[in-house]
């Protein structure tokens, strides 16, 4: 009898968002240890103004991959678990990709309001969107320390869900195998 299973593209939406997410974390990190300055000086400016746009347009794309992924969850529900979980592993498992998908959304919005708010323009792959919002430094310098203390509550929800389904994968209880690739 085969496993029930995300679709096709709900499993590879998970792990694009995943990769995607994980690239961020560690550029984020790299910001928050040496700043776009320490960057520069280290690697040069070329490539500190090449991450920093990168990053820009990796958080957008994850944003919308993001959002896709939330308007397929609604046309497709999540499949059974065989054999079953407890209540309360699955009321664990849906609060923790609640929040994941809250602060995923909510840093993104953020970051750009605060990116336009410094007076910087959006970036998305070469392409320079608009917000109609008044420049405003002290709001962007209050929205970028929480898109860092959001980073670090995904990083902190990321481990937990990862552990998770190590754990999962380690019982070899079919809850990994709704969601993998292959």
């Amino acid at each position: 009898m085969a496993q029930p299973r995300y679709t096709f593209t709900q499993r590879l939406l998970h792990w694009l968002i995943a990769v995607l997410v994980f690239a961020l974390l560690c550029s984020g990190t790299l910001f928050w240890t040496l700043g776009s300055e320490g960057i520069a000086n280290l690697l040069g400016e070329d490539f500190a103004g090449t991450l920093v746009t990168t990053h820009k347009s990796v958080g957008a794309t994850v944003l919308l991959l993001t959002l896709l992924r939330l308007v397929l969850r609604r046309r497709s529900p999540a499949p059974a678990y065989e054999p079953p979980i407890s209540k309360l592993e699955q009321f664990v498992g849906g609060a923790l990709h609640v929040l994941l998908y809250i602060a995923l959304i909510a840093v993104t919005v953020g970051a750009a309001v605060a990116v336009v708010s410094a007076g910087y323009p959006l970036e998305f792959f070469g392409l320079s969107l608009e917000l109609p919002l008044a420049e405003n430094p002290a709001l962007a310098q209050t929205l970028f320390g929480y898109h860092g203390l959001g980073a670090l509550a995904i990083f902190v929800l990321v481990v937990i869900h990862t552990a998770a389904g190590i754990k999962h994968w380690r019982l070899k209880d079919g809850v990994m195998t709704r969601i993998s690739l292959p």
